[in-house]
């Protein structure tokens, strides 16, 4: 159970990642933006993400020196969308800043040859990372004669000027590449859908955010989660029992009991010192006294003035009653003054005539 929360957990926080820090930075904020900071950064700029996504969005894979964690994870590739058939390249910006570094893209590779042929870079395949923000293109040439999804390999290794590679280098990614052989159809400008147009040669020609043969499939970034369908760019349509713009997240039939969060489909991750299918038990067999809560097996956290392990030490300080003193003529009950005979008064201290 615990293995299944960290698992439902990392994913979710890689697709936190993924989608909401694939730095979206307020242009005006040059200090924290990557393009200008004083060292080595790689993305992929958000007019090309849109052109195979929908979605308009910066993909950064190095930002300040250093790899981004969810480059390195194993499924950061399952997230990644097919690259339509209409686009045919892949373009990337770098700067080294004002150190220098070298880099070799050690492997190009395709593994479906029968429908793509290796990339083929725009730059030579050794060399130093220029200074200033300088694009380059990966071109991923389809044979032509075979329709399919072919799967293809990009190594890249960056190393400093003193020959010591990069920490998380060399990358090793693997993508996928939309083939499409097209034949005229004369009933072409009935059969493309969503927005796409017919070009001269009776082929659909697709907007951005689709691909097919007659642009009738979507394409979503991350991909859509938990058996969730992308029913057009960047919007999945949940199955029942998720939601979140990715159905990442779960809906959780009964609620999450003490502070626990709902992470997957009626899963709880619960807050420490609780355990059950919807947090409801504590793992303090003696309750937490005083107003503690519970923070692990038979460990409380205790408030101010109080302390043990069930915050059991301490002493109450007595409530001060406000008309215990000031009760004239009367007795102070549940901090109001009960008069005597005769008086009346907030303070029983008017005589009754």
């Amino acid at each position: 159970m615990l293995e299944l929360r960290y698992a439902s957990c990392q994913v979710f926080v890689i697709l936190i990642l993924l989608v909401n820090a694939i730095p979206r930075h307020n242009r005006n904020d040059h200090k924290n933006d990557p393009r200008n900071n004083g060292d080595l950064a790689l993305w992929i700029d958000e007019k090309q993400v849109k052109m195979f996504s929908g979605m308009a969005m910066e993909i950064y894979a190095i930002v300040n020196g250093n790899v981004l964690p969810y480059i390195l994870d194993p499924n950061f590739e399952k997230y990644l969308p097919v690259i339509p058939a209409e686009v045919g390249y892949v373009n990337f910006t770098w700067k080294s800043g004002v150190k220098k570094y070298y880099y070799h893209f050690d492997r190009l590779q395709s593994f479906d040859e029968s429908i793509l042929e290796p990339p083929v870079l725009s730059i030579k395949t050794k060399g130093r990372v220029p200074k200033r923000p300088k694009e380059f293109s990966i071109f991923l040439p389809c044979l032509g004669n075979s329709s399919g999804i072919a799967i293809f390999g990009i190594g890249l290794l960056i190393e400093t000027r003193k020959g010591k590679p990069l920490n998380g280098t060399p990358l090793r990614l693997k993508l996928r590449k939309e083939c499409s052989q097209r034949n005229p159809d004369p009933e072409c400008h009935k059969k493309c859908a969503n927005n796409g147009w017919c070009n001269h040669e009776r082929i659909c020609q697709c907007t951005e955010g689709y691909m097919g043969p007659y642009c009738r499939t979507a394409l979503c970034y991350p991909q859509c989660m938990n058996g969730g369908n992308c029913t057009s760019p960047g919007i999945c349509s949940c199955p029942e029992g998720f939601q979140g713009r990715h159905c990442e997240g779960g809906i959780c039939g009964e609620k999450c009991l003490n502070g626990g969060k709902c992470v997957q489909k009626d899963t709880c991750e619960c807050s420490k010192g609780y355990y059950g299918l919807h947090c409801e038990y504590s793992k303090c067999i003696i309750p937490c006294l005083n107003g503690g809560k519970c923070k692990g097996v038979n460990k409380c956290k205790c408030p101010n003035g109080f302390r043990g392990d069930h915050c059991e030490i301490g002493r109450v300080k007595p409530h001060r009653s406000i008309c215990k003193v000031s009760c004239r003529h009367g007795t102070c009950i549940d901090s109001t003054c009960v008069c005597e005979p005769g008086w009346y008064g907030r303070l029983c201290h008017h005589m009754q005539m």
